[in-house]
């Protein structure tokens, strides 16, 4: 393993929960773009690897949700939606720009759901009780 790559493992094995969440987002996000990209440009290969990729990542967030927690339902429906749709822009005749500009859209929206609540989380400070001795 070279330099770069170890230091990239080492630095995403340091995040924190919500930051990669966020990465898995920012990536999803990243390889739309760059199938709107591969789809203009008529590269079907690297379309489909990235819609493939895309699909892999919605269908990691439906695993690691915590269905004991209501939010969990309505994130699932989401999320087996955007598989759906997903599906639908890959298949033959299906493959239409605009698609995959509103799937795009929906995962930016919940990325900034989701970054906006993790900074709300952190923002919060909790004031310990001290006990003043002298």
């Amino acid at each position: 393993m070279n330099g770069y790559n170890h230091y990239k493992e080492k630095s995403i094995y340091s995040m924190s929960g919500p930051e990669l969440l966020l990465l898995l987002f920012d990536e999803a996000i990243r390889r739309l773009k760059r199938a709107e990209n591969s789809l203009k440009e008529k590269n079907y290969r690297d379309f489909d690897d990235c819609i493939t990729r895309v699909s892999r990542i919605v269908r990691y967030l439906i695993d690691i949700l915590d269905m004991s927690q209501p939010i969990s339902w309505d994130l699932k429906r989401i999320y087996d939606y955007l598989i759906y749709d997903l599906s639908r822009v890959k298949a033959g005749r299906e493959r239409r720009l605009d698609e995959i500009g509103r799937i795009r859209h929906i995962l930016s929206e919940l990325r900034e759901g989701f970054d906006g609540a993790s900074r709300k989380v952190n923002d919060m400070h909790i004031a310990k009780v001290v006990e003043v001795r002298g």
